[in-house]
């Protein structure tokens, strides 16, 4: 199992954006900023009234891209292409952790299959893989400008769950990771998920970074896999 029984260290540095009537469910939206609020404000920006955010908060780690420096990260990096090699152990820790949310998010009265995970490069990286592996079924992922970590490990790392909704969206001026990635990214769930569960979204003259018509297109998704009950 993924994560039983673990206490949930990432909540209490989380920033949480409530909703404004009674939560029936729940986006964890994993990122690497720390000194802002980051993302959380994006988000709120494309809220609904019965979906709360959770965005946890990456641990300053040393990173190998960044000459082994300190930085908020969920795993170390040690290159950005698709053959680098990859901190294996970290990924899974890291994606133990997200676990634990969705575990204390049903244990407080919001079902996994009504929590989505979601993230950007890095987080979103973790959230596809967290999904894939662990055994909740899940609403779904939103995947922003990033990869899937430990890609070699698929189709056999997946817990088996089929019909989980991913929208991928990625910047096709991208240089940090690179439209192409995305779209081999998108190609490799494909053996992991039925096909028609994979929407793959690029937006011209995006780089490694988000815009209102793909924040509108996360707001669609949300609204279509978490419905108001």
């Amino acid at each position: 199992m993924c994560g039983n029984n673990m206490s949930v260290p990432l909540l209490a540095e989380a920033v949480t954006v409530s909703g404004m009537e009674k939560e029936t469910a729940a986006v964890s939206f994993p990122e690497t900023h720390h000194n802002q609020h980051g993302w959380a404000d994006t988000l709120t920006a494309i809220q609904l009234p019965h979906v709360k955010f959770i965005c946890p908060h990456a641990p300053p780690i040393p990173v190998t891209l960044n000459m082994k420096s300190m930085m908020p990260a969920w795993f170390d990096l040690m290159g950005l292409s698709p053959n680098s090699p990859e901190d294996e152990s970290g990924i899974k820790k890291a994606a133990e952790n997200i676990t634990a949310i969705i575990e204390h998010e049903a244990k407080n009265g919001i079902p996994p299959n009504r929590i989505m995970l979601g993230g950007f490069s890095q987080g979103g990286a973790l959230s596809l893989y967290t999904a894939l592996t662990c055994q909740h079924q899940l609403a779904g992922v939103v995947a922003l400008s990033c990869w899937l970590p430990l890609h070699r490990n698929f189709p056999s790392a997946s817990s088996g769950n089929k019909n989980l909704p991913i929208l991928q969206c990625h910047g096709d001026m991208d240089i940090m990771i690179p439209v192409q990635f995305g779209a081999m990214t998108a190609e490799k769930l494909k053996n992991i998920v039925n096909p028609q569960m994979i929407t793959f979204k690029t937006y011209p003259g995006l780089s490694h970074s988000s815009c209102p018509q793909e924040m509108a297109a996360v707001k669609e998704f949300i609204e279509q896999h978490l419905p108001r009950i």
